[in-house]
């Protein structure tokens, strides 16, 4: 069993966020003190009722769910329906949740808990950085309070998926982006984010036989096919709900990386970085200076790593850059379906 964690999750659910989100939930060992809403896939009052229902869903309505931003920081807000859903959550339908976003700002949420208890908390992001900027303004002491801090985001000398060299989550928010890295400059290379790249987590490859897997692991008792023959939208009939509705989500996501000529398959870049925060998977990293382009047009969002000190300037990140994805999906496989099995013991 790892040791435990204690995380402050900061999400754009999200169809990889959703499947992030249901992981850590699956974790024993880890303590989820907040969910935090940032627009990005969808607008933060979708995101905030997508988290609030996977956490009921997951038997966790305990965790409390805020908006913080609602638009990124100096730029208009562009969301993704093509590639997560109108919803963000594919073509799953989650129940609507019972509970109600928490009455504060999760900014003020995240800078309390983080006072409240100085070393403990490691910030998981998995969505842009609004939030996490505004969290570095108002509190600058905040990467000396946290524990640890995890970030999905860039690419570094490595195809953008949102423009030739730009990755979504950073894409969406550069300025806020830029601040976060800032923020780190200089300090212990134990202290500095570590960022889970695309040039990783794109071979964090799901593909139609790890739902397969997934939904056997959880007890099923007819095979969970998601294939490329089928119709396009066909949902799930698995009376687990955990199953059903992961893999309506998953079909959408298949769908739609198919569309972009990726093949039958999805990234769940998010899944990765949880992974890392929650210390189940195995990993590499390498010490760099990054930078965020946020002027020049075609190159705005880009990231830039300087891992040789050629710019004489600080490290402020320690990016990814070894990382095992068949033990990876083993371990989801392992632990989503134990958490699906705890909800409908007697399969689907």
């Amino acid at each position: 069993m790892p040791e435990p964690v204690s995380l402050l999750l900061d999400c754009d659910t999200g169809i990889d966020d959703a499947l992030a989100l249901a992981y850590l939930c699956s974790q024993p060992h880890v303590e989820l003190v907040a969910v935090s809403s940032t627009p990005g896939n969808v607008d933060a009052d979708q995101v905030a009722r997508n988290s609030l229902a996977l956490l009921e869903l997951c038997g966790r309505p305990d965790v409390p769910v805020a908006i913080g931003a609602r638009a990124p920081l100096r730029i208009p807000l562009v969301t993704t329906p093509e590639t997560h859903g109108p919803q963000g959550i594919g073509y799953a339908e989650l129940p609507e949740p019972q509970g109600s976003v928490h009455p504060g700002d999760a900014v003020e949420l995240w800078i309390e808990a983080a006072r409240a208890r100085p070393g403990e908390l490691t910030a998981l992001l998995t969505a842009p950085l609004t939030n996490f900027a505004l969290a570095l303004r108002a509190e600058p002491r905040l990467p000396e309070l946290l524990r640890g801090v995890v970030i999905m985001g860039g690419s570094y000398y490595y195809q953008g998926n949102t423009t030739p060299t730009a990755e979504w989550n950073t894409h969406v928010d550069p300025h806020a982006a830029a601040e976060v890295f800032a923020a780190f400059s200089g300090l212990p290379a134990d202290r500095l984010p570590v960022v889970c790249a695309l040039e990783t987590t794109e071979r964090i490859e799901m593909r139609p036989e790890h739902v397969e897997a997934f939904a056997r692991e959880a007890g099923c008792a007819a095979p969970e096919l998601v294939l490329p023959g089928q119709q396009e939208g066909q949902r799930s009939t698995a009376s687990n709900p955990l199953v059903r509705h992961l893999s309506d989500m998953l079909r959408f996501y298949f769908e739609f990386h198919r569309a972009y000529d990726q093949g039958y398959i999805a990234h769940v870049h998010d899944y990765f970085a949880a992974a890392v925060a929650a210390g189940t998977v195995r990993y590499g990293t390498r010490t760099a200076t990054v930078h965020v382009e946020t002027a020049a047009p075609r190159l705005f969002g880009t990231t830039v790593a300087d891992y040789r000190g050629l710019w004489d300037e600080a490290p402020n990140a320690r990016i990814v850059s070894e990382n095992h994805p068949e033990e990876a999906f083993a371990e989801l496989i392992r632990s989503l379906g134990a958490l699906a099995r705890s909800m409908e013991p007697s399969g689907g």
